[in-house]
């Protein structure tokens, strides 16, 4: 295969003529031409294109040919052009030249590699940059510490003015009005730390800017800016203690609202049965008194407790001296549990009169009374915590009235009713003359009232049971007769209070025999024989002229009686030819009334028979006593 660089003739490329029918010259780009040194490398830098020498006599070189327009073609087949043959065509896509034609360099060896990027246009240049000016940077970095951002407003950056602004503004906002908790702690820290970034930007940037920032007086008003936070910070702190004040203030007249509710609740019911909510309630006003003493609610404290005294002691008001007493008591331990100087002294010395007369008025209200407590316990307190007061010089004058009152005969108390004073009051002025600390006058005063009132009561005591005796009350005339007998058994009157019972079971069972009263008399000349027909014992009792009783015991070969039996016309007990328990009476003339009672311990005895004897002198008479079956009663055969 022929080299296509070279032609028929053998000759080299170059030699040929331009009419000789060649290739013509070699396109662009497939190196340099035969005879000619190589260009530079592929990818090597290439400097600006070598001019040739001008000759001195050809003058100014002409000016270098405008670059092809686009689209020129570049290279190719055709006619060879000569530049050194002014003759030869021009080809196409480039202009005539007059004169010398340009020198070009030689095309590359090598075909291009592909085309590199082009770098963009360079923007605009850099302002220069001024001088450090340390200071202006500092009073910058400090106006905007000041949380209003005022650094980055002299540099003219709108975007850290206004996050100074925004971030200073979200922290008034959540911080205004002040509130007693004070602002949450992450967002001042987060306000902080967008200051000390805020203040770092702004210092950097003052640092060598050529904006018109005086120096002195951007760190003089920093200074005076600068105070601004921290005497908000004051004022805020100050604020904030004045919500927190107002506050407490609230709570403790809300506290002080609850403990007069309290006592505003019981005034009524009064304090018996309320003693925990009352004190509560003085609870309440001792602490406010003593943990905030500087607080309107401590301020109103001696107000309240004027209501509190009034409100503990109403019973006293009232006239209810027993009810008054517990709570008086308690008025006296106010002081004390509110502490020195809490209680206005009027108020502290309030209750103690009144407690002495509540102890003496509660105390002679129960003197002769048989709840003679209420009176012993009273009038001793009286006695032992008050012994020099006007109410403990009345305690001996008082029960010597009740004493006078109930010995008194006619216009007093009842026989019964002055027995049962006169015993109390005897128990009471015998206890409380046994008071500690109670003067010695007092002492034997009282001493002196129990001797008359244990003086007077035999005499009340038998006329209370004579009483019952004449109003037919035949058991309280066994009762009070026996308990004569049992208390005073040497009085004179003892043996006829014997008789009194034994009227009194006779009366009880045949009312009639009420009509006479017992005697003490013992005999009459009226032979009265009485025989026990019954296999029990009997007590035979039996009142009249002559009143007196006796037991006879029981028939041994004696029988009880069928009912039937003692129902015929003929019954006639204590059958001639036995012998039977008996007992001979000498009566006086006149009625005698008959009782007998059964006295077996067996069970079987019978209910109690009577009988009525009108005793006359001349005759002799015979009583039976026997028992019936069935019903198991008892009868009489006189």
């Amino acid at each position: 295969m022929t080299d296509p660089r070279q032609g028929a003739s053998g000759e080299p490329e170059d030699a040929r003529g331009a009419g000789g029918g060649g290739f013509g010259p070699p396109p662009e780009g497939f190196g340099p031409a035969r005879g000619t040194s190589p260009g530079p490398a592929r990818g090597a830098s290439q400097g600006p294109p070598q001019v040739p020498a001008q000759n001195p006599s050809q003058g100014v070189p002409p000016a270098p040919p405008p670059p092809a327009p686009p689209g020129a073609p570049h290279g190719g087949f055709g006619p060879a052009y000569d530049p050194a043959d002014p003759g030869s065509p021009t080809p196409p896509g480039i202009p005539a030249q007059s004169g010398a034609p340009p020198s070009f360099p030689p095309p590359p060896l090598y075909p291009p590699g592909p085309p590199t990027a082009l770098a963009p246009p360079p923007g605009p240049p850099d302002a220069p940059r001024g001088p450090r000016d340390v200071p202006r940077a500092l009073g910058l970095a400090l106006l905007d510490l000041s949380g209003l951002g005022i650094g980055h407003a002299l540099l003219r950056s709108r975007g850290g003015f206004a996050v100074a602004l925004v971030s200073t503004g979200a922290l008034a906002l959540v911080a205004l009005p002040a509130d007693p908790d004070g602002v949450p702690p992450a967002l001042v820290v987060g306000w902080l730390v967008i200051l000390v970034l805020l203040a770092a930007h702004a210092a950097a940037r003052g640092l060598r800017t050529t904006r018109a920032v005086p120096t002195v007086p951007v760190l003089g008003l920093a200074l005076v800016l600068l105070a601004a936070p921290v005497l908000a910070g004051f004022e805020y702190d100050a604020a904030r203690e004045r919500a927190q004040h107002a506050r407490l203030e609230k709570q403790l007249l809300d506290r002080l609202g609850e403990a007069d509710r309290t006592v505003a609740r019981y005034e009524t019911s009064g304090y018996a049965g309320h003693e925990s909510a009352f004190s509560s309630a003085l609870t309440a006003y001792r602490d406010l008194s003593r943990d905030h003493p500087g607080s309107a609610a401590a301020h109103k404290v001696p107000a309240r407790l004027r209501t509190y005294y009034r409100t503990v002691g109403a019973p006293f008001g009232k006239g209810d001296y027993c009810d008054a007493v517990d709570p008086l008591r308690h008025l006296l331990t106010v002081p004390r549990t509110m502490g020195t100087g809490r209680v206005p002294e009027d108020l502290a010395a309030w209750p103690a009169p009144r407690l002495a007369t509540s102890l003496y008025g509660c105390g002679i209200g129960g003197l002769g009374t048989k709840d003679s407590s209420t009176a012993e316990y009273h009038l001793t307190a009286l006695l032992e915590e008050y012994p020099d007061s006007p109410e403990a010089g009345k305690i001996v004058p008082e029960v010597e009235k009740h004493v006078s009152f109930s010995l008194k005969d006619k216009g007093g108390e009842s026989p019964c009713d002055a027995a049962s004073s006169l015993q109390t009051l005897a128990d009471q002025a015998t206890s409380v003359a046994k008071a500690d600390g109670a003067p010695a006058a007092t002492v034997t005063a009282l001493g002196r009232q129990a001797d008359r009132a244990k003086g007077g009561l035999p005499t009340k005591t038998w006329n209370c049971a004579l009483d019952a005796y004449h109003d037919k009350d035949y058991a309280a005339t066994q009762s009070r007769m026996r308990d004569f007998t049992a208390r005073y058994g040497k009085d004179g009157r003892t043996p006829l209070a014997r008789k009194y019972v034994i009227a009194a079971q006779v009366a009880d069972e045949l009312p009639a025999a009420g009509k006479v009263k017992p005697t003490t008399s013992s005999g009459g000349s009226i032979t009265v024989t009485v025989r026990n027909d019954s296999p029990e014992a009997v007590e035979v009792l039996y009142t009249g002229p002559v009143t007196g009783s006796f037991q006879l015991g029981g028939c041994e070969n004696c029988k009880r009686y069928e009912w039937a039996d003692t129902l015929n016309p003929a019954f006639k007990p204590c059958p001639s030819g036995r012998t039977y328990p008996s007992k001979t009476l000498r009566l006086p003339a006149g009625t005698t009334y008959f009782l007998h009672e059964p006295r077996s311990g067996s069970g079987l005895g019978g209910s109690p028979a009577t009988d009525t004897v009108k005793v006359r002198g001349g005759y002799t008479y015979t009583e039976c006593a026997y028992t019936a079956k069935g019903f198991g009663s008892s009868g009489i055969d006189g």
